[in-house]
């Protein structure tokens, strides 16, 4: 969520920020805001007024009647009556412009970075970096759904079954390279200082909002019917939401948290290469990472996070190249990105496995997230990254490590699997 007295006092550049992410009809949205703003601040004002004239009109009854004064009384009784009434209508309009101007506010994006560039798609993102630094890549080789097949790694018809698609069901060595990469990225994780929690599957509405999926990715999460709860998303949404209403000693920061979780979207395809194997589902496992910080320590913080991501990839040798996200790229909730994507060998393309993201005090306002010092109540700076989402990690692993006969195993994950190499 957006701050109004930022918004008001620079009024300008906001609609300008707003306008190359890709809001439309920015320049609308904000003067409406400001308008409703300062109605809903006249109201108040009304609203105390009314309310001061009740309580003191009310004890001049209780004077009068100790003076005797019955008639005075019954007339301060009456003048009571008929404010009641306005103050009722009052209130009731003090509420409704309220609910619109908290409405117009959520519909707000976060701002961008000044540094992020311009630019309305993917075409206008930047490659930061790429490794290893060479020319072609392996070309002609499988894509990882011949090789689940031929491997029996994974069922997709199993799946299908039991829920439906976007849901596969894994075997054997399939199964284990799932558990590995999970053990090998937690334990990777807390090496680098990441304190490990485990968390919820379900949040509640007030957690969704709280990092900003509602209202704006409400229709790709499950709702649980019957109740106000959600699946999650991301491990994102609880673990940030542990903190939510707090707020922390200056000696507590950073908070760094790493969490394991299965994560459930609703966005995934039902067509197309986007959508073959394990490009696109609708559960998956993924690596979590989250930090909490001081202001002045986000963006080192970001390229902290940034480089704690790619060299898991490093280590398990797969290509990899970093972009920063354009403007029209960002998510709803994020001032700054980087997308790291590894190379589908067996695809001849790029799969984005993380995005690693600054909020700067977007999601820390939502849910009244502050540290203290001795300056005073500040807003917490928060982010995440993906460290890492498995699905197109075990793509691009079984693409780039297969041989004629097998599927060799990287070395960093022998210890977590006890095998180096998958055969029929």
């Amino acid at each position: 969520m957006l701050d109004i007295h930022y918004i008001e006092k620079n009024c300008t550049s906001v609609i300008e920020k707003l306008s190359s992410k890709g809001l439309k009809r920015a320049d609308q949205l904000i003067r409406t805001l400001i308008d409703k703003n300062k109605e809903r601040k006249e109201l108040q004002h009304a609203n105390d007024s009314i309310l001061h004239q009740l309580k003191k009109r009310t004890k001049q009854v209780g004077f009068s009647l100790a003076k005797g004064d019955v008639k005075g009384a019954e007339e301060d009784k009456k003048w009571i009556k008929n404010l009641k009434v306005e103050a009722k209508e009052l209130a009731k309009r003090l509420r409704d412009v309220e609910a619109d101007y908290q409405q117009l506010l959520l519909e707000l994006p976060n701002l961008p970075d000044d540094s992020v560039p311009m630019g309305k798609d993917e075409a206008h993102n930047v490659v930061i970096s790429r490794w290893p630094n060479q020319g072609e890549l392996p070309m002609h080789i499988k894509p990882h759904w011949e090789l689940l097949e031929e491997y029996r790694l994974t069922s997709f018809e199993q799946g299908n079954q039991i829920v439906g698609a976007g849901f596969p069901v894994y075997h054997g060595k399939g199964a284990k390279l799932q558990r590995a990469l999970i053990n090998f990225f937690l334990e990777e994780a807390i090496t680098s200082g990441y304190d490990e929690v485990q968390v919820p599957l379900l949040v509640n509405a007030s957690s969704a909002f709280g990092t900003g999926q509602i209202p704006d990715k409400e229709q790709t999460m499950y709702g649980i019917e019957n109740t106000a709860m959600y699946l999650i998303p991301t491990a994102e949404v609880p673990v940030t939401n542990i903190y939510r209403g707090r707020i922390l000693e200056e000696k507590e920061l950073p908070i760094r948290h790493v969490a394991y979780t299965p994560c459930f979207r609703q966005e995934a395809g039902s067509w197309g290469s986007d959508v073959r194997g394990l490009n696109r589902l609708h559960q998956f496992d993924k690596v979590e990472l989250v930090e909490i910080h001081k202001v002045e320590d986000g963006q080192v913080a970001l390229e902290g996070m940034l480089r704690h991501v790619t060299s898991l990839l490093e280590k398990l040798s797969l290509p990899y190249r970093v972009l920063q996200l354009c403007r029209g790229e960002l998510g709803f909730a994020s001032a700054f990105t980087y997308d790291v994507e590894v190379w589908s060998a067996g695809q001849k393309k790029w799969l984005e496995v993380s995005s690693v993201s600054l909020f700067k005090a977007f999601q820390a306002r939502r849910m009244k997230l502050f540290y203290k010092d001795k300056a005073g109540k500040h807003l917490c700076y928060t982010l995440n990254g993906s460290g890492l989402a498995l699905p197109r990690i075990m793509a691009s692993l079984l693409e780039n490590y297969q041989e004629a006969e097998s599927i060799c195993i990287p070395e960093a994950l022998h210890p977590y699997t006890q095998f180096e190499k998958i055969r029929v």
